[in-house]
């Protein structure tokens, strides 16, 4: 049974202290298939990923205190288990100093447990030092921890390898521990054929199939990529049926029967581009990693999930700047030049303002919709690895329009500065300014990946760390939403001469799709 952990999804937002209850719904999930009469109540496992496999450990806790207990296996996808006797286990162990840990236990008594430990993973598989340092993540399976565990709880008194097996009576049952390492990052757990196989592995040896089949044996990733294929024509989808609502009727007047005009800058007018997208950019970089701890302390209560307000704080932070950059440019260059804002859309009546407007949300309702029908009809959807496209549940777009103001401040700026200022001859093909224009929105996020990763990969730690690592994880989906929305916005552009379309179509389908992804808590 797979679940939407309270708080998620369509499951029901949950309160802080509500976020413990039952496994953050795990555990609930057990007890209802405990109760199917074709469920084998020998054979019930539990897994997840990150907070997943948390919720794994919880429903443990609460396992642990059943009259009969209801869970045999446990899988932990990309966090620690429970080693010692504190009473605050599951711990983050990477914050206990050596002086503080309690003894080592066996929390999981007779039960199978494994974990999927990755050898780059952002937050867990870390143990404080004697000297205050932590040790890597890649070192995990030498560490006392992963000894312990694998010893099932005692003092390592033998070492133990990661891809074994081993087994141990507790109890007078046999019980199983195994850790593997793959070379992978956090995110990569459930995005990897290798941790796939680990998982396969693991349930097999743990439970038994009546007809196994080879852990290579994978079809998933073919999901994956139509999944992919599908969000793709979602996209396409969004531009095209805009192009179609711009022929009817309604909409017909927001349509320029001849593309705007593409400019022609002096060397001024480059400089100016080339030097305010690189400032642009070295403010998003600056401020990404400058904004967290404001974020944490200053979020208002009407606003319940933590991630999207940070990101639309950014946004908001790099759109104002951007209308900054932008006033600069146009009284110190373009007006200078013949720059006409009427002409390049930026001057807009009420009117057409309100159609826009209006053709924005008909067209992001629809493509919404048609989310709907894909999950009614063929109970799929568009999610693909971190670009996760899904239907919700209606009070998520409630919270969404609470956060739109903070993402419109960004989309709408960025539209007019790619479109109204930055469409200009680049080169012999008219794509090119656009490739450039949409990666220089991309370009912080993209150089930060590469900085934290590669770092992370070569030498065992990541390189900002000053900051959370969700943060870096976070850059993994903007490095792709922002440039695909300058795309957007420009192929609009071109057919209405309006840089506030597009900007206002995606800076309402960010929030949205941030919304119904997100952890509510209130």
């Amino acid at each position: 049974m797979s679940i939407d952990m309270y708080g998620h999804g369509h499951s029901d937002a949950v309160t802080p202290a509500e976020w413990y209850v039952a496994g953050t719904g795990m555990y609930d999930a057990v007890k209802l298939m405990a109760d199917f009469p074709y469920v084998d109540t020998d054979k019930i496992g539990v897994t997840g990923h990150s907070n997943g496999a948390r919720a794994a450990n919880l429903s443990i806790r609460e396992d642990n205190m059943a009259e009969e207990p209801l869970i045999d296996s446990v899988l932990l996808v990309a966090n620690d288990a429970m080693y010692t006797t504190s009473e605050n286990e599951p711990l983050y162990t990477g914050i206990i100093a050596p002086d503080a840990r309690e003894p080592y236990t066996n929390r999981y008594g007779t039960r199978d447990v494994g974990i999927i430990a990755a050898q780059f993973d952002e937050f867990f598989f870390r143990t404080v030092q004697a000297d205050g340092t932590q040790t890597l993540p890649r070192d995990f399976i030498t560490t006392e921890y992963a000894q312990s565990f694998l010893n099932f709880g005692s003092d390592p008194v033998e070492v133990r390898e990661s891809g074994v097996f081993y087994t141990n009576r507790v109890n007078g049952e046999l019980a199983l521990r195994v850790i593997y390492t793959p070379w992978e990052i956090h995110p990569w757990n459930h995005f990897s054929m290798k941790s796939a196989a680990q998982g396969i592995e693991y349930w097999e040896e743990s439970f038994g199939a009546p007809n196994p089949i080879p852990k290579s044996n994978q079809i998933w990733i073919f999901k994956a990529m139509f999944n992919f294929i599908g969000l793709v024509g979602w996209v396409i989808f969004i531009v095209a049926f805009a192009k179609v609502l711009l022929f009817t009727p309604a909409f017909a007047s927001l349509r320029k029967d001849q593309e705007p005009k593409t400019m022609v800058l002096n060397r001024n007018g480059k400089l100016w581009f080339w030097i305010g997208s690189a400032v642009v950019a070295v403010i998003a970089a600056v401020s990404y990693l400058n904004l967290g701890a404001w974020t944490r302390a200053n979020r208002p209560a009407f606003l319940p999930q933590a991630p999207t307000y940070f990101i639309g704080v950014w946004s908001t932070v790099v759109g104002v700047s951007l209308i900054v950059l932008l006033v600069l440019s146009y009284y110190l260059y373009s007006r200078k030049n013949g720059y006409d804002p009427k002409e390049r859309g930026i001057a807009i009546a009420l009117m057409p303002l309100i159609k826009t407007v209006a053709l924005a949300v008909t067209v992001l309702a629809s493509a919404f919709a048609l989310v709907f029908a894909v999950d009614y009809f063929f109970k799929a959807d568009f999610r693909f690895w971190v670009l996760t496209v899904r239907t919700f549940s209606p009070d998520k777009i409630g919270i969404a329009l609470r956060y739109a103001p903070l993402f419109l401040l960004y989309y709408i700026p960025m539209s007019v500065a790619t479109n109204s200022f930055n469409q200009f001859k680049l080169g012999d093909k008219e794509w090119y300014n656009t490739a450039v224009a949409a990666g220089f929105t991309g370009l912080a996020p993209g150089i930060m990946i590469i900085l934290q990763y590669v770092t992370f990969m070569s030498t065992g730690d990541v390189f900002f760390k000053g900051i959370s690592n969700i943060y870096g994880i976070w850059l993994f989906p903007i490095v792709v939403i922002i440039p695909v929305g300058a795309i957007v916005s420009r192929k609009l552009y071109k057919l209405t001469g309006n840089p506030y379309l597009g900007g206002i179509i995606w800076g309402l389908l960010v929030p949205m799709i941030m919304a119904s992804n997100t952890l509510t808590q209130i």
